[in-house]
């Protein structure tokens, strides 16, 4: 691995501290990564960009898949998985998903995280797309990931982890020898710290969340701007699958020209029966797959828009009106509530709807113990590419994974500390390189990133459409780094430039991949490649920046991602 040598155009840090480990985020990944950590008596720090419980995590619905229910098994839940993924899943890395799910979640009910139970005081388990048994475990109906937040919260207060809030992460840290050597941050105000600082760990566990905020319309947080996938890109990790933007299919529709968070419509309550329809209360989902309403996110969403279409409306609908009262306000309230607020009532009329971008199957590549390309430098969760959800992830996995693979993340510097001494190692990072920060982008320019994503690169992609925002995006890109060479300006450094030069980052990766990627396979729908080309395309495509700030962009050979080549071996 070959540092890029860029970073983001920020004042030198003006403090720091030292740790065994830093993680960035506080989701399912980066808490449970944070407190298996703690436990193995690595001294540790999150940092978090909002509040410990405010990122994606808490507002995840459906639940956690998990093989729990009496003839249910970890192989059903692995081929349930590899259908979803349209042939590009790492089953090994889905094995160990089906196989360890099973005990984490009973770490996390430990943790103190309380499921709904059955009558008989057994987990309740329910159904969602593209699976074929009930195997989603819930919290509050329809709260899990508010729950889950909450005991993933509550145990890193009580074990004292320390914390800083409210902290964007810059860079990457290196030493000498090109291993991690910590992180810059900025702390925005109300945190434990001013400004920018640094905090100095031979170990840097991204667990960033998504990067839904590329898009107009989406369920992700404000917060979701890809931080840690541009942080990778410049620190020379590689980052695979970003083309597999997974679409919710049913989001509330809240006009045309809604942008930002959009509310979720949750998988479980098509699992539970309800119906899509259009205007005319006909069920078009039926006979275009053998689960119906049930069928794989991309096959729904694709459902969906073509309906759209062929209506020429602005949305779908989706009935629910014979669970009744009771049901609805038992089983979905948040999505009751968050229906009414918007003059919507589920229980009396059907529920508009339309797919908005939702989780991103690619994210920076790892192995199956989180080990990134560049030494030191850990990944886990949505900002990950483990090969676990191939070209599109099957409901509910998410969190599941988030759980395995920081538990897997945690075991593994554990390892590395007991092995290298690396707890007696304070890293010392390599001075900022001479040649100028990369440049950043003004404010307003995060809007016509969104508008260009969502036109070119959405549910609907062509080469036309797709090429038109690679040349609007460059324009961006072009323009920022022209101003910066010709006269050394660049916009004022601060959250939202850093925010919207991030966005622009993981946009021109993102679309470079779906161009280059010439067929429709998983949740990547070329309209002008209708048809899965497992001859050409079973393969995956990877990126890496070069240090004059173009990308380096190769598919491999085959369905298999080379290792991660870290410069030790985990027993």
């Amino acid at each position: 691995m070959t540092s890029t040598g860029i970073r983001l155009h920020a004042p030198a840090p003006g403090w720091s501290i030292a740790a065994d480990v830093v993680v960035v985020g506080s989701g399912v990944a980066g808490l449970t990564a944070a407190l298996r950590c703690e436990a193995a008596g690595l001294t540790t720090v999150v940092v978090t960009k909002a509040r410990l419980d405010d990122g994606s995590t808490r507002w995840a619905q459906g639940g956690i898949a998990v093989a729990l229910g009496e003839g249910d098994t970890p192989e059903q839940h692995l081929e349930d998985t590899l259908v979803a993924g349209a042939g590009l899943c790492d089953e090994d890395a889905v094995r160990i998903l089906v196989t360890e799910g099973p005990d984490a979640v009973r770490r996390l009910i430990s943790t103190g995280a309380h499921f709904d139970t059955d009558d008989e005081g057994g987990i309740q388990l329910t159904r969602e797309g593209g699976h074929h048994r009930r195997r989603i475990v819930h919290a509050g109906g329809d709260a899990t990931g508010a729950e889950v937040s909450r005991a993933l919260v509550e145990a890193a207060h009580a074990r004292g982890v320390r914390t800083i809030e409210n902290a964007l992460v810059l860079d990457l840290l290196t030493d000498a020898e090109g291993r991690t050597a910590g992180v810059t941050l900025h702390v925005m105000g109300e945190g434990q710290h001013d400004g920018v600082g640094a905090v100095h760990a031979p170990a840097v566990v991204l667990a960033t969340g998504g990067m839904g905020q590329v898009f107009a319309a989406t369920t992700n947080p404000s917060v979701s701007t890809g931080d840690g996938v541009a942080l990778a890109l410049r620190a020379g990790a590689e980052v695979s699958d970003l083309e597999f933007v997974q679409f919710h299919p049913t989001v509330l529709f809240l006009g045309a020209d809604a942008e930002g968070q959009q509310p979720l419509v949750s998988e479980a309550v098509r699992g539970e029966g309800a119906h899509l329809v259009d205007a005319d209360g006909v069920r078009f989902m039926v006979g275009q797959h053998e689960l119906a309403e049930l069928a794989p996110r991309d096959i729904v969403a694709k459902g969906i828009m073509r309906r759209m279409q062929e209506r020429d409306a602005e949305h779908m609908y989706l009935d629910a009106r014979h669970f009744g009262a009771d049901m609805w306000e038992h089983r979905f309230p948040t999505i009751l509530a968050a229906c009414r607020a918007n003059g919507i009532d589920p229980v009396t009329e059907p529920i508009p709807i339309a797919p908005a971008a939702h989780y991103a199957s690619g994210g920076v590549r790892t192995d199956a113990r989180g080990r990134t390309t560049v030494p030191g430098l850990y990944a886990c969760g949505e900002v990950a590419c483990t090969g676990v959800h191939g070209a599109n992830r099957l409901a509910s996995n998410s969190l599941l994974e988030g759980l395995v693979y920081a538990e897997r993340i945690a075991a593994d510097i554990a390892a590395a500390h007991a092995d290298d001494g690396l707890h007696a190692r304070v890293p010392v990072p390599v001075p900022d390189p001479d040649k100028p920060a990369h440049p950043l982008l003004a404010p307003e320019a995060r809007f016509a990133i969104q508008r260009i994503m969502t036109e070119g690169a959405g549910v609907l992609r062509s080469r036309e459409s797709l090429a038109r925002a690679a040349d609007q995006l460059q324009r961006l890109h072009s323009e920022a780094r022209d101003a910066l060479d010709e006269n050394g300006k660049t916009a004022e450094p601060g959250v939202d430039t850093w925010e919207a030069t991030n966005l622009l980052c993981v946009a021109r990766v993102l679309v470079a991949a779906a161009l280059l990627r010439e067929e429709t396979r998983g949740c990547h729908w070329r309209e002008d490649r209708a048809e899965r080309d497992d001859a050409r395309w079973r393969r995956h495509i990877v990126v890496r920046i070069n240090p004059d700030r173009s990308l380096a962009v190769h598919t491999t050979d085959t369905a298999d991602f080379p290792p991660t080549r870290p410069t030790r071996t985990s027993p």
